[in-house]
């Protein structure tokens, strides 16, 4: 598990590489989603904290790339599949 400190810190991380820069990052009990972006804020689900690198990085992307991306076309897929294999090998 890690601290909500170092989870903004890591979203504040991946939105510098990805060139978006959100208005607020949020944790808060969320019942059916890991996260969701809406006016530049984004809101992550306070378990995420507890879920594997993997998860924590895959949910990060996903929302960050919102900020550019609104919809989850070929565009959106391409590069959140590109950004979480970087992000993979780099921890590895």
């Amino acid at each position: 598990m890690i601290t909500q400190k170092e989870f903004k810190r890591d979203v504040m991380m991946w939105a510098e590489r990805l060139g978006v820069e959100p208005e607020g990052i949020h944790l808060r009990k969320m019942k059916s989603k890991w996260g969701k972006c809406s006016s530049k804020k984004l809101v992550f689900d306070i378990s995420v904290l507890e879920e594997p690198y993997d998860v924590r990085l895959r949910v990060i992307l996903h929302e960050l790339l919102h900020l550019r991306y609104p919809n989850h076309g070929k565009m959106f897929s391409a590069l959140l599949n590109l950004y979480f294999q970087e992000g993979i090998k780099e921890y590895e």
